[in-house]
């Protein structure tokens, strides 16, 4: 494995307009290496806990229930990934809290296929309404 890999995936989830390229990208040189997965701890992100719940209601057009969720934040790097379920659905999330920016894929079919939804994500701050106490 070849961690100085992380800065190309960054550059492609911030550039690249396809998102399967993206994924194909983060599966070929991280996913499923152990010495990838060992560097990060088991974490929790209320964040990308909301972003995953409503995209994915968004890409199935109903309600749905998420399980199976395993994130992991390797803190060196700033990046959350993690794999779960969505109604015998695989899917997987990666994330740079430093860049705002993340990815979604989850397979379009159950039981699953070779399809596969996309969706990227980038986080949005909320200002909040100028008051007496602000001087600019």
């Amino acid at each position: 494995m070849n961690i100085d890999r992380l800065q190309s995936l960054k550059q492609k989830l911030t550039n690249d307009a396809d998102l399967s390229d993206i994924w194909l990208f983060y599966m070929d040189h991280f996913a499923d290496l152990p010495e990838f997965t060992d560097l990060g701890e088991p974490a929790y992100n209320e964040y990308l806990d909301a972003v995953l719940q409503k995209t994915c209601q968004q890409m199935f057009g109903s309600a749905i229930k998420i399980s199976d969720f395993l994130l992991i934040y390797i803190a060196p790097y700033h990046l959350f990934h993690g794999a779960f379920q969505i109604q015998g659905r695989i899917g997987g999330v990666i994330y740079f809290e430093d860049i705002k920016i993340g990815l979604i894929a989850v397979s379009a079919d159950y039981p699953p296929t070779d399809a596969v939804k996309y969706s990227r994500f980038t986080e949005v701050i909320q200002l909040s309404a100028p008051n007496a106490n602000d001087r600019n």
